[in-house]
């Protein structure tokens, strides 16, 4: 009988708690809940389309441990969450988008850039969505990692000496070239009638007349377009009409100060100026690497040291590893900059700064990002606490593992990091 009686009960003990059950859905729906408690799918409207509307929105995040130690609010923008791995997929679409809405690209073209490796990867990684092909040259100094990433999405790569931006040489100038040999292909191909009789000069707006390099090939595609991510103001347009306004967004408005590294310039100048124009009350900031000229520029006018320019200047006065950003000339990008002030950082506090964040923070940055953090430090010694400060996260650690991240290349040049927290920059 024992076996009955305890049936009973629970069937009995099930009863009542289907009925307080009962009791509490109709108390609940009688009360209107200021919470949802149902999760449900996103919405159609929220869905993006393909790979180029991925690109761009990436969040905002506060950095603890910098913020914490400095007393400032230092606020790191994501851009390493762009599908491209870097704050250069912005870059690459609209450098492509404009050059196709002025005919100076066509879809089927090739588009060429001299790149130290993330705006490569970026044109690399957009190209095909406009059906374009891409070619880039490559200084065979950078971390090799770029190379691979850049093969493996199906780009042509050209790695060369590195020599001076003046040199015919120079991978800028090379990646030139390519686009007028590809014009010069195309043209043939127009002669023979496979082009359907369009102008080649509309469709990639730059001349046939480069030299033939026998062992590359720009065959079966419908012309050339040079990037010329240095020059073409595409690149700040993306930040001006882009990153900065994001900022702006993120933040509502309350911010004091923005610090960027520069290679190209377009970041530092697109971000600075947008943000001076929402508030001239915003300072915005250069952190400068070793062997760039950019300090200078900013805080004494000039690009060189008075013995520099009495020509005593070393061709190649200081090989950082901090790869992509710094500088030795006045690109038109960065002159459109709005700048309050420059600060220098060194190989090894970036290096330092990686390592550190990393431990303390578990961000994986690149060498750019450090040293943008570096800055971000500097600034907030600078300007005191209480404020606000935002700097780029540019890309990820994972395409300098065989350099920045390398404990054996970094040993080489006495860059092995020891610090347990920030007295690297005077933080205790």
């Amino acid at each position: 009988m024992a076996p009955v009686r305890t049936t009973g009960a629970v069937v009995a003990a099930i009863a009542v708690s289907v009925a307080l059950f009962s009791l509490f859905l109709c108390n609940h729906k009688s009360k209107p809940s200021s919470k949802k408690t149902k999760l449900s799918l996103p919405s159609k409207k929220n869905t993006r389309t393909g790979l180029v509307d991925a690109i761009g929105n990436t969040p905002l995040i506060r950095i603890n441990s910098l913020s914490d130690a400095t007393g400032c609010e230092i606020l790191g923008k994501c851009e390493f969450l762009n599908p491209g791995g870097s704050v250069k997929d912005r870059v690459a679409v609209k450098i492509i988008e404009e050059a196709l809405e002025s005919g100076k690209l066509a879809p089927g073209g090739v588009v060429t850039e001299g790149s130290a490796g993330s705006t490569a990867i970026s044109l690399a990684t957009v190209a095909p969505a406009y059906g374009c092909k891409c070619h880039v040259v490559i200084p065979d100094d950078a971390a090799i990692e770029k190379s691979q990433i850049l093969e493996a999405l199906g780009a042509t790569v050209e790695r060369v000496r590195p020599v001076s931006i003046t040199h015919r040489d120079h991978f800028v100038n090379i990646a030139r070239r390519r686009a007028s040999e590809a014009n010069e292909l195309a043209s043939k191909d127009l002669e023979s009638g496979q082009m359907n009789g369009k102008d080649l000069e509309q469709i990639n707006g730059f001349g046939s007349g480069g030299e033939k390099h026998t062992s590359f090939s720009l065959s079966n595609c419908k012309g050339g377009f040079f990037a010329d991510q240095f020059e073409n103001l595409a690149n700040f347009r993306a930040h001006y009409d882009g990153t900065g306004p994001e900022i702006w967004e993120q933040t509502g408005g309350k911010l004091d100060a923005f610090v960027a590294a520069a290679g190209t310039g377009g970041t530092v100048a697109g971000v600075s100026k947008y943000l001076q124009e929402m508030n001239p009350k915003i300072r915005s900031f250069l952190v400068d690497p070793p062997g760039s000229g950019l300090f200078n520029k900013v805080t004494r006018g000039v690009m060189y040291t008075k013995e520099e320019a009495e020509g005593r200047r070393l061709k190649n006065p200081f090989d950082t590893v901090t790869e992509g950003i710094g500088i030795n000339r006045l690109t038109q990008n960065f002159l459109m900059a709005k700048l309050d002030g420059a600060f220098r950082g060194t190989d090894i506090e970036a290096v330092e700064m990686s390592r550190f964040l990393l431990k303390n923070d578990g961000l994986f940055l690149g060498s750019s990002s450090a040293m943008n953090c570096v800055g971000a430090v500097r600034v907030a010694q600078s300007i005191g606490p209480g404020h606000t400060i935002v700097t780029i996260l540019c890309d990820s650690g994972m395409r300098h593992l065989s350099k920045f991240y390398s404990d054996e290349y970094l040993s080489q040049f006495g860059l092995t990091p020891k610090a347990n927290g920030l007295e690297f920059l005077g933080v205790q």
